[in-house]
Order: C-alpha cells, then sequence, then structure tokens
C-alpha cells in the first residue's frame, strides 16, 4: 500500500517511548513491502545518522522546520480559546498545510495522522477533500497535563487548568472525524471511545524481542534500573518520589543497593540536590543492553497513567524483574504477581524491592514470565500486524480510483 504517514517529530534517535513506537513500526511496515511517504515537522533540523536510519524505511521523507517555542506566532495565538498550546506550537503552519495540500493530489490507499496535536494544519483539507483516514491518539492531553500540575508555580497553574480544559474540547472536536482512530492500549482506547463517541482500535506499543533476547541480568549486583524520557513530568515526579520517600526506605535495610536512572533530558540539577553516590545518573543511551545486564531489576515509580510503556516492556524482554505502580502497568494487561510486582504505597514498594533482590528463584521466575509475555503480546510484529488491519479497513473506505494501484484498491 501507499502510505502518506505524517509526524510532528522526528522518530530517531528514538528518545521516547512514541519515538520509539514511530520508528520500529515504521521499519516493520517497510519490511513489509509498503510504500511510505513520511511528512515530519520538526523542531530539529535532519541530521546526518536521522536520514541515515530512516531513508531505508521510506520512499520519500519530506522534513520541515517547526517554527521556535519562543515565536511571536505562539504568544500571540495564545488566547485563542480554539486552540490549546500544544496545538498552536504545532499547527498554524501554512507551509506544512500547503505541502499535505499538494500531497492529498496524488493516490493514497492509506493517510495516517499521528497525535491529535499535530492534526491542524491537516484538518481543512481533508474536510473538504472527504477522503478516510486514520489518527492516531498516543495519550489523551488533557489528561497527561495534569501530571505537571503541582510542579507548577502557583500563578501558572490556573492557565495549565484554562489548557487542559481547551485541550478537552480539541480532543472532542478531533477525535470524531477520523475514519479510524487508534489508542495504543485498552486503557486509552476506553478513555478515547468516551470522548469521541465510537469504536476504538487498539496497536500496541511494542519492543523488538529478538534484539533484547540475549541480555542477562545480574541478580547480585543490587542494582535498580529505571530509564525515562524527563521531558515528561510524569517521569520527573517519579525519580522524585522514589529519591525522596522509597529509596530512603531501602537503603535502612540494605544499604547496598544502587539506583541507576537513564534517559533523554536528565535534569543536571538532580546530580546535586541528591548527591549519593549510591545513585547513578546515567543520561540517554541508545543501546540499554548493557545497562540492562549489570542491572537486577527495573524499578518504575509512575504516579500518572497514559500510553503503554516501552521502556518497560524493554525491561520485560531483556529479562529484568519490574516492580512498579498500577499506574506504570496501565496499558499492558500484566498480572500482578505473576508478570511483575507492584504497588501503589511508598512503604509496600521499598518492602518489594528488598525482598526481591534477596530472592533470585524469585526474580528468575519473573523474568521468564515477563520475556514469554512481551514476546506474545508486545513484540513489534504484532503491533504491525494490528495497525495493517486498521489499513485494510480504510482501503475499504476509500473512493473508487482513490488508491494506488490503479482504482483497484488492496483488499
Amino acid at each position: 500500500m501507499r502510505i502518506l504517514w505524517t509526524l510532528p517529530y522526528l522518530p530517531w534517535p528514538t528518545t521516547s517511548g512514541s519515538k520509539t513506537r514511530q520508528y520500529h513500526l515504521l521499519r516493520t511496515l517497510a519490511q513489509h513491502g509498503h510504500r511510505i511517504t513520511l511528512l515530519v515537522q520538526s523542531k530539529i533540523p535532519l541530521s546526518d545518522s536521522a536520514r541515515e536510519a530512516l531513508e531505508p524505511l521510506v520512499e520519500r521523507l519530506i522534513v520541515l522546520p517547526r517554527r521556535a517555542l519562543n515565536s511571536p506566532m505562539n504568544l500571540f495565538a495564545s488566547p485563542i480559546i480554539d486552540y490549546p498550546m500544544r496545538v498552536i506550537i504545532n499547527g498554524l503552519a501554512p507551509c506544512l498545510r500547503h505541502r499535505f495540500e499538494q500531497l492529498l493530489d496524488e493516490p493514497w490507499d492509506v493517510i495516517q495522522i499521528e497525535h491529535s496535536y499535530s492534526f491542524q494544519p491537516f484538518e481543512r483539507a481533508l474536510q473538504a477533500r472527504g477522503l478516510p483516514y486514520m489518527l492516531s491518539e498516543h495519550y489523551l492531553e488533557s489528561v497527561m497535563g495534569a501530571a505537571c500540575h503541582d510542579r507548577l508555580p502557583l500563578w501558572l497553574r490556573p492557565l495549565n487548568a484554562f489548557d487542559r480544559w481547551r485541550y478537552r474540547r480539541w480532543e472532542q472536536r478531533v477525535l470524531r472525524q477520523p475514519s479510524e482512530v487508534v489508542a495504543v492500549s485498552a486503557h486509552d482506547a476506553e478513555l478515547i471511545g468516551q470522548i469521541s463517541g465510537r469504536p476504538v482500535n487498539v496497536v500496541v506499543n511494542g519492543v523488538d524481542c529478538d534484539h533484547y533476547q540475549d541480555v542477562c541480568p545480574t541478580p547480585h549486583s543490587q542494582r535498580l534500573l529505571f530509564v525515562g524520557n524527563f521531558e515528561y513530568g510524569a517521569n520527573l515526579e517519579a525519580i522524585e518520589w522514589a529519591l525522596e520517600e522509597i529509596l530512603p526506605q531501602v537503603w535502612m535495610s540494605n544499604p547496598a543497593v544502587r539506583l541507576a536512572i537513564a534517559g533523554h533530558a536528565l535534569p543536571a540539577s538532580w546530580k546535586l540536590h541528591w548527591n549519593d553516590p549510591r545513585i547513578e545518573w546515567v543520561g540517554y543511551r541508545p543501546d540499554l543492553r548493557e545497562l540492562q545486564r549489570r542491572s537486577a531489576l527495573f524499578f518504575a515509580p509512575l504516579r500518572h497513567a497514559g500510553g503503554s510503556k516501552v521502556k518497560i516492556l524493554e525491561a520485560l524482554a531483556a529479562g529484568l524483574p519490574v516492580i512498579t505502580t498500577s499506574k506504570g502497568a496501565s496499558g499492558l494487561a500484566m498480572n500482578n504477581g505473576e508478570h511483575y510486582l507492584g504497588s501503589d504505597d511508598s512503604g509496600q514498594l521499598a518492602l518489594l524491592i528488598t525482598q526481591l533482590l534477596n530472592q533470585p528463584w524469585r526474580m528468575g521466575q519473573l523474568s521468564v514470565a515477563g520475556r514469554q509475555f512481551a514476546r506474545q503480546r508486545h513484540d513489534w510484529s504484532v503491533a504491525a500486524q494490528q495497525l495493517e488491519n486498521v489499513h485494510m479497513r480504510l482501503t475499504q473506505l476509500a473512493p473508487a480510483g482513490a488508491g494506488a494501484n490503479g482504482g483497484v484498491l488492496a483488499k
């Protein structure tokens, strides 16, 4: 199939779960022979490494610059009641709108829009042409905005609440328009279905299980591992909770425990605030396998739900036992006690860590169950098949002659 795929960021390097998802779905669909045109609006220029990673996967790679965050346009448009800030920042882009309209003159089997916050430049053209298309929503922005609310200065909180209200109105407007809507988990599909009043497809987040199958964790290392993108407030709050409340309780009974913290945009101030040699400030690593090998378990004390957690899936595929919360496990159909251990109480989490580090046999059980779960339910091949099923339904909605195969659409 010929696929027009839009993104509000470059999916390389894979510094976040969303970028990891996009890259692996692109890679898998390209391996299946689909001809993809990738239209990207990016806040950073296309680097040589990104070009080398992406161009072999697509028929065309079109990258347009996004205006700077401090652009006067963003400031002047901020009071517009119809558009929340993230829509303003990623929208109101005449060059992107014009290029998209040009591309719509070509025949497509599938038009795939990623994220409601990127939709504004495409809305009018899609409405005017009446073409079938899908929109993939990774999480509800109106819900995720709550993750950072308490971290904001008091004077900014009313503005954040106002923006979340605008975003809920935007979601209600946008999510009712596509021919097909995709979520990354059953939990998110239910929330999106409540807003849109329609059935929502699930295309799970995934993991390259073959990439991690040879990783053997070190149960006796006493090292916990956390990986996350620290541009997201939920990950910032998770680490603060861990270091302020959970790890001090662990250290009271086992002072040898270490915590390695890896991920993009790690705040430099944390090193000074928590100056403890048992905390390892790793930062971003493009390949996590060596870190996983040197760790005993993966610890993700997340207190906000949304999406499904790619870094947790990578830990499961690598055989790392996982200790997390109900929010950390949300979006993944895992069983507490079988695939992971979990609690929402800081004292109970500290106890789970302490007990598990002294039970290598139990760690082995969780390791085997986690690997099996990841491969059976969340390998990228599973996600790609789910996405292709949505694509096939879209081709059946296309008007006669609109497809890329001379009017005979793929069935």
